[in-house]
């Protein structure tokens, strides 16, 4: 439950402390100065909304190197665990046709994540406890999920969703709030700009609005998901490898990822509306079904 509130609450106080940074520099004065300018306000409403989902995309990889901690290995493997780690990302991503990605390891439970803003340079990292706590195959369908990730788009893609999402949110917000503000000063001679009730009402909404946005998000990660099982299904030739690995996670207790590279990760929090990941058991249930 704790993943579930710090990675919906990470998308919605970005929205939130944005507006409240634009109504200081006097943003919402502009916009509601004549009227709501609903042509400014969807320019202001895709700045805000793809600003920071874009600018979080391009730090992705050095964030998660930070976060992480990551021992890269791509360049000089130690060890023949590590050229074999490698050399099983070049493969699939030879096999995948994107560019080889970064490879590195970090020192947690069962995981694995990949990022990057770019499929010709990305990052696929695994986790110790992932080493030491599977088969060599089952980690391999770990890292032919996370190559699917990549030649999939998958990152680009949550990108522009959470950018759409919360363009959707800046704007409902702001018109909903100028109404508001509209019926509490009707009557009055002081028109001048906005109010108490527009600065109250998109904050508000900027936090209510934003929890919607991330359930819709959450959905299209869930969604994603299968579809990387299935991609590492088709990178191996057989669905049995990837079937193994999960329910092998299903049984280890799941390492946690900082919230940079939560939603990237094989395994994740496990709640209805906002889960980034579907239950192990669904995972495992559609690759059953595939022929």
């Amino acid at each position: 439950m704790k993943r579930i509130i710090l990675f919906v609450l990470t998308n919605v106080l970005v929205v939130a402390v944005l507006g409240i940074v634009a109504s200081l520099l006097g943003v919402n004065r502009y916009l509601t100065a004549n009227g709501l300018n609903l042509g400014a306000l969807l320019g202001f409403a895709l700045i805000m909304g793809f600003g920071g989902a874009i600018i979080s995309l391009l730090i992705s990889k050095p964030m998660a190197k930070w976060t992480t901690r990551l021992h890269m290995i791509h360049e000089n493997p130690q060890s023949a665990d590590e050229a074999w780690i490698v050399d099983t990302v070049r493969k699939f991503a030879d096999k995948a046709g994107i560019g080889m990605p970064e490879v590195g390891i970090f020192e947690g439970d069962p995981n694995a994540f990949a990022t990057g803003a770019f499929k010709n340079s990305s990052l696929v990292a695994v986790s110790t406890g992932l080493l030491q706590n599977m088969t060599r195959e089952e980690v391999e369908a770990v890292i032919g999920h996370e190559v699917a990730h990549i030649a999939n788009g998958d990152m680009v893609t949550m990108t522009l969703i959470q950018g759409v999402m919360n363009t959707f949110v800046v704007f409902l917000s702001r018109v909903i709030g100028y109404a508001v503000d509209s019926f509490l000063r009707r009557g009055s001679d002081n028109n001048s700009g906005p109010g108490i009730g527009y600065y109250v009402s998109t904050i508000v909404l900027d936090i209510v609005l934003g929890f919607a946005a991330a359930i819709v998000v959450a959905w299209f990660s869930r969604q994603r998901e299968f579809r990387a099982d299935a991609g590492a299904a088709e990178l191996m030739g057989r669905k049995q490898p990837m079937m193994n690995a999960l329910a092998r996670l299903g049984g280890l207790p799941a390492g946690e990822l900082p919230k940079a590279v939560e939603a990237m990760g094989i395994t994740g929090s496990i709640g209805k509306l906002f889960a980034t990941h579907p239950p192990i058991e669904e995972r495992i249930a559609a690759l059953q079904q595939r022929a």
